[in-house]
């Protein structure tokens, strides 16, 4: 019933949406946030150990051999006694060192004679070397190292210049003197197209540093710093990396944050940086984590709407209960007095004129006595759809008390008030209730009132009262109107 209210439901539907949507977020975002630190503890624990782990048997197997073929040169009987012989058939050296690059697939193969400072390959002499030289400057360096090897990055003379990874060997006579350097080469751009195979295998980023903070190898070079000591966020780590050789780490670079893991690799004198973008890592939980607010959201809006639909289905069920006669299906006097303040609160904005019909069924008390109770109550219930058939939808009916209607009709003026309770008083005499094969007819007397403005509902009911009593007393099913209020 319109302006009857039992509760407040979009207070309460408020407070549910609020509950929900707390509900669900809290425990999605909750979900999120553990999920996210359990990768992140995952990625530091043991996925990036693991990577690196796994790159560097790899490694072992792609790289650390060129070690021990150059470790195998410099221990080689032939080499060391062909160059205390004299160094005197060139091609038998060519022919060795032809032979180790065919053997164990390397790119390129050399010896540098400390006697005679000659470059040999497996072409034969390459060069003599020279302290004066730049390019020859390795050769010096690894003279005078205490190590018996290094890896080193330079271009490749006897190769166009190529960049080349070179594992140098110190070369020892039987007596324990130094003889010249010896090795094999590998290319960077072998290396780096297998970094990039291990990049792409296990999704992270991964470069080799060496000692000086130097990005030595990459699997995609494009783009990226020689020097690690130039990188946003790295830059304030190297130094302890360095220090440190093996540990994780998080830092922060261009909005992005990421974690590291470092390893020292002792043969190849090599920092492995295994570094793993954090957002991107996130990126399928944090997908999840929009589809599950999406769910969580169309729950809530389904919980609502259902909400809201079992309401107000529950609240007109409890207002038509709270406004409507049982019997009849009529409003009650309860409803009456909430409507009546409308009506009149419109007709104070609007006037308009109001009748009001109050009915009564004739003997009813001697149809009760007479045929009983739930025959009296069939009486009520026909009478009462008689008078609610022959009234427009805004105008009110209303059982007022035992067999007593009241009818408010709006916008509707003395003499057609009239009009209609006269047919409606006949429709009713026309009308029986049937009883053991029996008619018993029914009558109704009507007592009308107009609402004049000035004097409250409650007088105009009273009036139509006052003609009701008449109509009775003029002899029943009968319509009288009642006299004009008496001015003061």
């Amino acid at each position: 019933m319109d302006g009857l209210r039992i509760f407040d439901r979009s207070r309460l539907l408020l407070v549910l949406s609020l509950l929900l949507t707390t509900g669900f977020f809290s425990t999605t975002l909750f979900g999120y946030f553990v999920s996210k630190q359990a990768i992140r503890d995952a990625i530091v624990g043991q996925d990036l150990p693991l990577t690196a782990s796994n790159i560097y048997s790899e490694i072992q197997k792609d790289l650390i051999r060129p070690v021990l073929i150059s470790s195998t040169m410099a221990n080689d009987t032939f080499l060391r006694d062909w160059v205390l012989k004299g160094e005197n058939k060139v091609t038998d050296m060519a022919r060795y060192l032809g032979e180790v690059k065919q053997r164990y697939g390397a790119f390129s193969s050399f010896f540098v004679s400390e006697k005679s400072a000659i470059y040999y390959t497996g072409a034969g002499i390459l060069k003599r070397v020279s302290p004066t030289d730049p390019r020859d400057a390795w050769y010096y360096r690894v003279r005078d190292m205490d190590q018996d090897y290094e890896i080193n990055v330079d271009p490749d003379l006897a190769n166009a210049d190529a960049l080349t990874i070179f594992i140098n060997y110190r070369v020892f006579d039987f007596s324990g003197n130094y003889i010249g350097a010896t090795g094999v080469g590998l290319t960077v751009d072998a290396v780096r197209g297998l970094i990039a195979e291990y990049q792409k295998r296990f999704q992270r980023s991964i470069y080799f540093v060496d000692a000086q903070a130097n990005v030595v190898v990459f699997g995609n070079q494009t783009g990226q710093v020689t020097n690690l000591h130039q990188t946003p966020g790295l830059n304030q780590l190297i130094e302890r990396i360095l220090q440190e050789k093996s540990g994780s780490y998080q830092y922060a670079a261009n909005g992005n944050n990421h974690i590291l893991n470092v390893n020292y690799l002792p043969e190849l004198k090599w920092y492995l940086f295994v570094e793993q973008n954090e957002d991107i890592a996130l990126a399928g939980i944090r997908q999840t984590l929009y589809f599950n607010l999406a769910i969580s959201l169309a729950i809530t809006l389904l919980v609502l709407l259902l909400t809201h639909l079992v309401l107000s289905r529950f609240q007109r069920g409890i207002e038509e209960m709270a406004a409507t006669d049982k019997l009849t299906g009529l409003l009650n006097r309860h409803a009456f007095t909430i409507l009546v303040d409308k009506l009149i609160a419109e007709y104070r904005r609007t006037p308009q004129p109001i009748a009001m019909l109050l009915a009564d069924i004739d003997h009813f008390k001697e149809i009760n006595d007479d045929h009983g109770h739930l025959v009296g109550d069939q009486v009520l219930s026909k009478v009462a759809g008689i008078l609610a058939e022959g009234l427009r939808q805004s105008d009110i009916a209303v059982r007022w008390g035992g067999e007593e209607y009241l009818l408010v009709l709006r916008n509707c003026d003395q003499d057609e008030a009239y009009r209609i309770a006269e047919k409606l008083r006949q429709k009713v005499a026309a009308t029986s209730v049937e009883l053991d094969g029996r008619q018993i007819s029914v009558s109704i007397s009507i007592g009308i009132s107009q609402f004049d403005g000035a004097e409250t509902p409650s007088q105009t009911v009273n009036r139509a009262d006052i003609a009701l009593y008449a109509a009775k007393n003029g002899g029943r099913n009968r319509v009288e109107i009642a006299p004009e209020k008496k001015s003061d």
